[in-house]
């Protein structure tokens, strides 16, 4: 196990070490791995939605906290913030290229992980 650890750390650039608590790969790891942040990030992926669309999109998120999940990946560069100078503001999401490439494997992991489980019953 300590070399498969030791191997993917060689790996990773040298200016990150993802190990340590103060690197900034790492909190951006946090933001994408987070509980809402997988979410948000798949659900971007279809299409670019407004903020309310969004947490419509995500059952069982409050609104605090996708707006805390999305300042952190806009904050991060994966996701982009579009503002419409209408009355009320139109606030829209969408993907950057960094976190169209960040969410691929997420939407691989999902899809495979949806097609391995066994079917649902109807009780």
């Amino acid at each position: 196990m300590t070399e498969g650890a030791q191997l993917t750390q060689a790996e990773a650039s040298p200016r990150y070490d993802v190990f340590h608590t103060d690197c900034p790969a790492r909190d951006m790891v946090d933001h994408v791995t987070s509980r809402w942040g997988i979410w948000v990030l798949i659900s971007l992926r279809s299409n670019d939605l407004r903020f309310y669309e969004l947490r419509n999109s995500i059952q069982g998120i409050s609104e605090k906290m996708l707006a805390q999940t999305l300042r952190a990946l806009v904050e991060d560069g994966l996701v982009w913030r579009e503002v419409e100078p209408t009355t009320p503001p139109q606030v829209t999401y969408g993907l950057s290229e960094f976190g169209r490439d960040v969410s691929e494997p997420l939407t691989d992991l999902f899809d495979r992980i949806t097609r391995s489980l066994p079917p649902r019953g109807d009780g």
